[in-house]
């Protein structure tokens, strides 16, 4: 269920239709990694500027919705690996956006993409219009980490839009480069962590997550959303399965003699 299934070998084979999401909730990224857009009244945010090669997409998907990109207020880096920030630098040069990101991630980013605007630590906090954005630090992924929480309205309800900001279990294994010592119990504890947050939209930072696509194109030809039905709210299944593939890993690393 939750895996990628789609081989993308360039951008424009990526390519997702935009979408509204909730009343000020956008989807305008590419399947690649996905890119969120947030109307706070005054001024956007974007969540994950994602790959340098993808910007024209996003550009075009923020103009398809009906926004000015030079709207742009902040670039809210879910963490520092490169698919999720290469665009930062071109996104922020034409914008004047802010960058932020975890503070524990920053040095990653710097030499590479650009030093971030603003940092972040657990529990902070960001007011951008009518918007406030609350930060968890939730390492494993990365140990700078960040997911992101804020309310947003849909339909005369006012429900809890955030995400995962690194859900990725290709860090936590010694063979791999971005391997930081305790990453595991990190991520364990991270995971535990966000299943007390009751949220009602799931908002991925890789489509496969919640599938993204899939929901997307049902919304658009039929006008059914499952983003926002208790139904079909992927979080709580979705974290139980990080932890299950971060256990799965953890063993794997065991067997192969290296724990």
């Amino acid at each position: 269920m939750f895996s990628a299934t789609r081989r993308t070998p360039n951008a424009w084979d990526g390519y997702i239709k935009p979408f509204r999401i909730t009343d000020n909730v956008y989807y305008v990224g590419a399947y690649q990694v996905c890119t969120h857009l947030v109307d706070t009244g005054d001024g956007l945010v974007i969540i994950d500027a994602g790959y340098q090669k993808c910007l024209y997409m996003v550009i075009d998907s923020i103009h398809r919705m009906g926004f000015d990109p030079f709207d742009i207020r902040y670039i809210i880096s879910t963490h520092g690996h490169y698919d999720h920030v290469e665009a930062n630098a071109p996104l922020r040069g034409l914008t004047g956006a802010k960058v932020v990101i975890g503070e524990k991630d920053a040095e990653a980013i710097t030499e590479k993409y650009g030093a971030p605007d603003i940092t972040v630590a657990d529990g902070d906090e960001l007011k951008v219009g009518a918007k406030t954005f609350r930060f968890i630090h939730t390492p494993g992924h990365t140990i700078g980490c960040m997911s992101t929480f804020f309310e947003d309205t849909y339909q005369g309800k006012t429900l809890l839009v955030g995400s995962f900001g690194g859900a990725g279990a290709n860090t936590l294994t010694r063979s791999c480069g971005d391997y930081y010592e305790g990453c595991t119990d990190d991520y364990l504890a991270s995971v535990d962590k966000l299943m007390k947050i009751p949220l009602d939209v799931f908002i991925a930072n890789h489509t496969w997550n919640n599938d993204t696509d899939g929901k997307g194109r049902k919304l658009l030809e039929t006008g059914v959303n499952d983003f926002v039905s208790p139904e079909t709210n992927d979080w709580i299944p979705f974290l139980q399965y990080c932890r299950d593939r971060c256990l799965r890993t953890i063993e794997k690393d065991r067997e192969k003699g290296l724990l």
